[in-house]
């Protein structure tokens, strides 16, 4: 039986924001499988783990080679985020159990060489119901200018019995950023910006 029911690959170019033109176009990927939720139909299920450990590395493979293959690499991936939509029979535990694991995850992270955990959401919804995919930078946590989202919908997804499983990234960030970086204001704070906690 084949996992997948569907992929989703999206790509968003913005060339003017402002009525300004962008000195760096921002290119925005997501890129989305729609898979029966493993444990429909089941009840409540205890032990998560083996359906995780048995669909996440697939979806974390197939969803990244899907954004590499759109960013053309993945050195040219600069903001990335996951996400997860169960339909409205699932628990949000079985979104975030295919998500906020290593299996999932680390295909994407090691892909693209990052140092920063993953910017995700994790919710419940209908067919049609919005998919956001937070970014941030991927070696910076504090680059406010790729706190970005990504937003779409799947006119028959997720059904109830169904999770959508989304990967995002930029290329570039936010056209004509100024607010500065959280470093400027720990700095502007008094704040050791090394050690913002004063530890």
């Amino acid at each position: 039986m084949t996992l997948i029911r569907k992929t989703h690959l999206q790509i968003e170019t913005t060339l003017v924001e402002g009525g300004k033109s962008a000195e760096q176009p921002l290119k925005l990927i997501a890129a989305a499988a729609v898979i029966k939720n493993p444990w429909a139909g089941r009840g409540f299920v205890e032990d998560l783990k083996p359906e995780i450990w048995k669909v996440a590395p697939i979806l974390g493979e197939t969803l990244t080679a899907m954004i590499l293959d759109a960013a053309g690499g993945g050195d040219k991936v600069e903001g990335y985020g996951k996400a997860a939509v169960v339909g409205l029979d699932g628990e949000v535990e079985h979104a975030s159990a295919l998500i906020h694991t290593l299996r999932f995850g680390n295909h994407y992270r090691q892909a693209v060489g990052a140092k920063t955990y993953l910017a995700f959401t994790n919710t419940r919804g209908p067919a049609n119901c919005p998919i956001m995919i937070p970014l941030m930078d991927k070696n910076d946590e504090g680059r406010r200018s790729h706190y970005l989202t990504i937003q779409f919908a799947l006119p028959d997804a997720p059904a109830a019995d169904e999770i959508v499983v989304a990967l995002g990234a930029s290329i570039g960030g936010r056209p004509h950023h100024r607010i500065g970086d959280r470093y400027q204001d720990l700095k502007d704070l008094g704040h050791d910006v090394k050690n913002p906690a004063g530890v």
